[in-house]
């Protein structure tokens, strides 16, 4: 092998002709074959225009992902092309995507993961900053200008939510935020588990006037240079590459322009991300799933075993094809869902209306909950059909089987999922006059 190549594993376990095979082009080409019959014109069209930069931006730059390599660097290159999200036009700051909307952004996560799974799992937190931005900058100068560098790669976001004592209910928060009178907050309390946080130049986060009183929270847009601002990182083994943080927010002043939502406004405003977060998340599972899916189809149908291809083993080919079935499936789920978000988000002109937004509520849980499960059930047993092959360092797979693992946990666990889809299989119940 040549020796760039050596650098992305510690011992070459898979010999070369399969590991070529295995190559970033044939992934995609597997997808595609795929996803043909499905997907309109647009989407595909859209989807191959990102596979190609991907593909020619792994060449130029010798990416060989291994496990030094600085996701973050190639942020600006992939934001100058307009493929950190595709969530909205963002025509308030001067972008104006063409092709934008879930889909798009289903599109884009697919060919994203294939390239690189952490490299997405870090692009998707940055967009969840983004979300809340979107929907309240008022015109307000600093907002727009840190939205547009965070959509053009130019900046990296995050999230702040969850805090050590608190977990996954992020309604009872010990963060406060205490106003000054004049129209400016101090900031006081820990935050945990924040993707990009360490690398962030600005983050969004919520803090309440009450400590455990949701009805008293607000949101807040941080310069990750004002005093008061402490973070460290997280280490998270099954995502070596993705930096997560622990904030320290110590008499932390927040001016004016950087309110977001005031006291009372940012439970509101917290729930209104839900949507999107979750179903970014079924999304980014599912684009694992695929990833996994085309690793172990290229590999047994190269490997030989007792004389003949893997694949025809029927404890192999049975398997797989079970998991390859159940995933396209779940795909037409989602897209159908995308498709039907788009057109209503046109319909109403980008602002669903509140009755719409709580009934996608339960929806957004149920792919999240759904995606995260068979991620890691896919990732892990498509790993399983490649042997050795599948649990080493030579592929990607190794990254797909660790990042599966916590796919149920981000985002709201799946036992959070379950609580929300109760609640709401309660609401169906009443309204249906039974």
């Amino acid at each position: 092998m040549e020796e760039e190549k050596k650098k992305r594993y510690m011992t070459q376990a898979i010999n070369d002709e399969i590991l070529e095979k295995l190559s970033l082009k044939n992934r995609y080409s597997f997808l595609n074959t795929n996803l043909t019959a499905i997907l309109e014109s647009k989407d595909f069209n859209f989807l191959k225009k990102i596979q190609k930069f991907c593909m020619r931006f792994e060449k130029k730059n010798n990416v060989t992902h291994a496990p030094d390599e600085d996701i973050y660097s190639w942020i600006p290159a992939f934001g100058a092309e307009g493929y950190i999200t595709r969530a909205h036009s963002f025509e308030m700051c001067d972008v104006n995507y063409e092709n934008y909307g879930v889909t798009a952004e289903f599109m884009r996560c697919l060919a994203i993961d294939f390239f690189e799974p952490q490299f997405a799992l870090a692009g998707g937190a940055t967009v969840l900053a983004i979300n809340p931005l979107y929907e309240h900058h008022e015109n307000i100068p600093i907002r727009l200008e840190v939205l547009k560098n965070f959509v053009i790669g130019e900046d990296i976001g995050a999230i702040l939510i969850t805090e050590p004592e608190r977990g996954s209910d992020a309604v009872h928060m010990l963060t406060t935020c205490d106003d000054q009178g004049d129209g400016s907050f101090l900031l006081n309390g820990e935050k945990i588990y924040n993707t990009n946080a360490p690398k962030s130049g600005h983050v969004v986060a919520y803090a309440t006037a009450e400590k455990n009183n949701g009805n008293t929270m607000a949101q807040f847009l941080i310069d990750t240079s004002w005093d008061g601002w402490k973070c460290e990182r997280v280490n998270i083994p099954y995502v070596p590459k993705v930096w997560l943080g622990k904030e320290t927010l110590t008499n932390l002043r927040v001016p004016k322009e950087y309110v977001l939502g005031g006291v009372g406004k940012g439970r509101e405003h917290l729930f209104e991300g839900l949507v999107p977060e979750r179903i970014g998340i079924a999304i980014d599972c599912i684009a694992q799933c695929w990833n996994a899916v085309a690793h172990a189809a290229i590999y047994v149908n190269n490997r030989k075993q007792f004389d003949q291809v893997v694949l025809k083993f029927q404890g192999v080919g049975f398997l797989l094809t079970d998991l390859w079935a159940r995933l396209t499936n779940v795909t037409l789920g989602l897209l159908m869902f995308a498709k039907n978000y788009d057109s209503k988000m046109e319909k109403f002109g980008g602002k669903l209306p509140k009755n719409i937004s709580q009934a996608l509520i339960a929806s957004a849980s149920q792919f999240k909950y759904h995606a995260a499960k068979l991620s890691a059930e896919i990732c892990y047993e498509a790993g399983n059909l490649m042997g050795g092959a599948g649990l080493c360092d030579n592929t990607l797979m190794e990254d797909l089987v660790n990042m599966s693992r916590i796919a149920e946990i981000i985002g709201g666990s799946r036992q959070i999922q379950n609580y929300v889809m109760s609640m709401s299989l309660r609401q169906v119940y009443k309204m249906s006059g039974i």
